[in-house]
């Protein structure tokens, strides 16, 4: 699910940036790579915006929750789900820095406009033969700020060479794999029993 939440926000913004009549520069890669990125004749993500998974944790209040599913006349156990926060990285890779400049205020722009996303008020490629399995979802995104101190961290280890960028916190997305731990039959009814002391 981590790549279709990327695929639909990456739609979204370039949806955005077409309304707005700037083309659609937002790509799913790697900033880290975006050297080595620009000496592949195959690859050129120059002049674009790059959107980038930078980390991930779980949402720690939702772990203990037990999945537990009810069908027909069992009670099916599950492990439980995972609910993922994800931090994602527009770098704005552009041909000049105020064209970056501009792009950047566009994605802050378009998230202060649209926080939460769900199937019916996200607007993606849904013919797209990896989006086939995308159900019913919902997720939040926010402006997530890092300290010059994490700044710096972040930068030098995705290579030292800083861009115009906006850090987003997506919150909260769901993996569940669809593997039972065991069934047991529903109670159908609680009666006392009752002996009879001569």
């Amino acid at each position: 699910m981590i790549y279709e939440v990327l695929q639909i926000l990456s739609d979204e913004v370039n949806n955005y940036f077409n309304s707005q009549a700037m083309g659609t520069p937002v790509h799913m890669d790697n900033i880290a790579m975006i050297e080595q990125d620009q000496t592949d004749p195959n690859i050129d993500f120059r002049d674009s915006v790059l959107m980038t998974l930078l980390n991930m944790n779980e949402e720690k209040t939702l772990k203990n929750f037990p999945n537990i599913k009810q069908e027909a006349n069992k009670v099916v156990y599950q492990n439980n789900k995972i609910n993922l926060n994800l931090f994602i990285l527009f770098s704005a890779n552009r041909n000049t820095y105020a064209r970056s400049l501009k792009d950047i205020s566009k994605i802050v722009e378009f998230f202060q406009g649209k926080r939460l996303f769900t199937q019916a008020n996200s607007d993606y490629n849904r013919s797209n033969v990896a989006m086939v399995g995308v159900q019913d979802f919902r997720f939040t995104i926010e402006l997530y700020t890092p300290s010059f101190e994490e700044l710096n961290f972040i930068w030098g280890a995705l290579g030292g060479k800083q861009y115009p960028s906006a850090l987003y916190k997506l919150s909260m997305i769901e993996i569940v794999r669809d593997s039972n731990i065991t069934s047991s039959s529903r109670i159908g009814g609680v009666g006392i029993g009752t002996n009879t002391v001569e």
